[in-house]
């Protein structure tokens, strides 16, 4: 997998790295002590289907991971400013990630709007075709085309969080803070998973 990776490199986007910072070099979690109540709130509900998340006691700032939107362009977390993400890496390669694709769709397809939104960020680097064409096959629609052909998005995630393997999917606040990680599929469409989710969504007490 390390040569399909590629080499670490770190990609910023003009005008939004003020927004999202990478927590090691952050110092501490100071900016996200707010969010501490919404995974107060999250805790208890990674049960069931979703029971590996990581919810964090202390979040922290978000990478702010530069990658393709669906016109090529570059774009990064930052721009979904205002929007509670679940940030997903996957790749064709990667038999779990594509087993828990259809899931990412119908949680889109359920939960996707102004307030919420999937950010599935293909790392494919060959054959960069391949991504697209299955999930046509397949009929998942829901979801943007996010790609990194260079998955450069993997490897900081891996510098900033000691993530080893794939799929990985990270759980991010309004206001560009790490709710959650999760190293392994889930089935995001389940009971469960929307209730984890809901609960990120809901507005401060």
């Amino acid at each position: 997998m390390t040569a399909a990776i590629g080499a670490f490199a770190l990609v910023a986007v003009a005008g939004v790295a003020a927004f999202y910072s990478v927590a090691g070099n952050a110092g501490n979690s100071a900016s996200c002590s707010a969010a501490r109540a919404t995974t107060a709130r999250m805790a208890p509900l990674a049960r069931g289907e979703v029971a590996a998340v990581q919810v964090h006691p202390r979040p922290m700032p978000t990478t702010d991971l530069a990658f393709e939107g669906p016109d090529g362009q570059p774009t990064s977390l930052s721009a979904f400013k205002g929007r509670v993400l679940l940030v997903n890496l996957w790749a064709t390669w990667c038999l779990p990630c594509l087993k828990e694709m259809p899931a990412l769709d119908a949680l889109q397809t359920a939960l996707g709007g102004p307030d919420f939104a999937v950010v599935a960020i293909n790392i494919d680097t060959r054959n960069l075709d391949k991504p697209k064409a299955w999930l046509a096959k397949r009929e998942i629609t829901a979801l943007p085309y996010y790609a990194d052909p260079q998955a450069k998005v993997f490897q900081e995630l891996r510098a900033a969080r000691k993530v080893e393997g794939m799929p990985v999917s990270l759980i991010v606040d309004r206001d560009g803070c790490e709710l959650a990680i999760l190293q392994g599929p889930a089935d995001w469409a389940s009971a469960d998973a929307k209730a984890l989710i809901g609960a990120a969504m809901a507005p401060p007490r």
